[in-house]
C-alpha cells in the first residue's frame, strides 16, 4: 500500500566520511551527490529529501546566510527537501569531545549553536520542514572505560546544555546508537545515557539498522549482548523485540540500512558497523521487518522522515546509479509496510 509518510531521504555523508582527499576514495560533493539522489527513480517514485552533515567540504558551518540559503536553493531546485542535519561535533571539526574538559565540552555546545543556526536558516527559507540535529559523544570507547560511571554523567551533563541550545532554537537532538561512540556503545549503555540526560521532549534516539544490529552482538560491550553467533531465528527475533522495546520509546531519528555482521571504520569512525549495498547476499537484516519494529509509532514521536545510510561504500558503488535505485526501492518497500498518511 503507498502512504504519504515518512518521507524517504538519502543521506550525503557517505560522500564525506571515510574519504580522503590524495586517494582512490576522495570525497565525493555534494552536488554529484545531489544528483545521484535527484536522478534516482522506482516505478515513477523519487527520493524527496536528504539529511545533511554540516561540514567541509559540504558546507561551511561559519558559511554566511547568503552562502547558506544559495545551498537551500540548490536543494530545492533538485525538488528535494532537507530534514536531519549533523551537527559538527567532533574533535578536529567545529566541535570537541563530550566527555572531555570544559572546553572540549564548550565546542561541543558551540557545533550545536552552529546546527541549530544553519538550521534556521534552511526553516526560514523553506527548503527544511521537519527532522532534528544528530549529534554522539564525539569520544571513544576506550576512553569511557575508565570510568564508565563519571564518564557518562559528564557526557550527559555536555548533552543537557547543548539540548538547552536546541531546545531555545525550537530544535530536538538524537544521539546516534553506534558502537565507536563513548557511553553509547551498547543497546543498555545508550539507555542509560538517555535516563541520565532526563530531556525526552529534546533529547532523543537515532537508530540505524546496521548499527543496532551489532548492539545485539554485544561488539565493544559483551556484557550487555542478547544474542551469540549461530543463533536461530526465534533468538534473532526475541533479541531484536528486547533491544527495540527499550530503545524504541526514545527514536526520533531511523536510518534504514544493511549490515553483514562485521565491524568496519576509519579514524575516528573505528570498530563500527559495516553498512552493505540494500541486497548484499551477504546482509543479515530483514530490512522491512526490522524497519518496522523501530517505526511502530513513529508519528505518535514526530518522525516524518526516513534516511538511508551507507556509509563507507566504495567510491566506484556510490558512483553507479543503479546502486541508489536499489536502495530507494528498499525504501518504498519499508515505507508501503510501515507508512501512514
Amino acid at each position: 500500500m503507498s502512504h504519504t509518510y515518512p518521507k524517504l531521504h538519502n543521506a550525503m555523508w557517505p560522500g564525506l566520511v571515510g574519504k580522503e582527499e590524495g586517494t582512490d576514495h576522495p570525497p565525493i560533493s555534494l552536488d554529484r551527490m545531489l544528483e545521484l539522489t535527484a536522478n534516482a527513480e522506482v516505478n515513477g517514485q523519487k527520493f524527496e529529501g536528504i539529511d545533511y552533515f554540516l561540514f567541509h567540504p559540504h558546507t561551511d558551518p561559519d558559511a554566511s546566510d547568503d552562502e547558506l540559503k544559495a545551498i537551500a536553493d540548490k536543494i530545492a531546485a533538485k525538488n528535494l527537501k532537507v530534514g536531519s542535519l549533523v551537527a559538527p561535533i567532533w574533535p578536529g571539526t567545529v566541535g570537541d569531545s563530550a566527555m572531555g574538559d570544559d572546553e572540549a565540552r564548550g565546542k561541543f555546545v558551540l557545533a550545536v549553536e552552529k546546527a541549530c543556526r544553519i538550521a534556521k536558516i534552511f526553516n526560514e527559507h523553506g527548503v527544511r520542514e521537519y527532522g532534528v540535529i544528530r549529534i554522539d559523544s564525539a569520544a571513544g570507547v576506550a576512553d569511557w572505560t575508565a570510568d564508565p560511571e563519571a564518564n557518562t554523567k559528564k557526557i550527559a551533563e555536555t548533552f543537557r546544555q547543548a539540548a538547552q541550545v536546541a531546545r531555545d532554537n525550537g530544535e530536538r537532538l538524537a544521539a546516534e546508537g553506534e558502537i565507536c561512540w563513548a557511553g553509547m556503545h551498547s543497546w543498555k549503555d545508550m539507555v542509560n545515557l538517555l535516563e541520565a540526560v532526563d530531556m525526552p521532549e529534546t533529547v532523543g534516539f537515532q537508530a540505524d539498522l546496521a548499527h543496532t544490529y551489532l548492539y545485539l552482538l554485544g561488539y565493544n560491550a559483551p556484557e550487555h549482548a542478547l544474542l551469540k553467533e549461530g543463533y536461530s531465528d526465534d533468538e534473532f527475533w526475541a533479541a531484536y523485540k528486547t533491544m527495540t522495546d527499550a530503545l524504541r520509546p526514545w527514536t526520533i531519528d531511523f536510518h534504514v540500512a544493511q549490515n553483514d555482521g562485521s565491524v568496519h571504520g576509519t579514524g575516528s569512525h573505528d570498530k563500527t558497523g559495516r553498512h552493505c549495498p540494500a541486497d548484499d547476499p551477504n546482509g543479515k537484516l530483514d530490512i522491512v521487518k526490522c524497519a518496522g519494529y523501530w517505526l511502530e509509532g513513529a508519528a505518535d514521536r514526530g518522525i516524518k522522515h526516513i534516511c538511508w545510510d551507507g556509509c563507507m561504500f566504495p567510491n566506484e558503488m556510490l558512483e553507479t546509479q543503479q546502486t541508489w535505485n536499489t536502495i530507494l526501492d528498499a525504501m518504498l518497500k519499508v515505507r508501503d509496510a510501515h507508512g501512514w498518511d
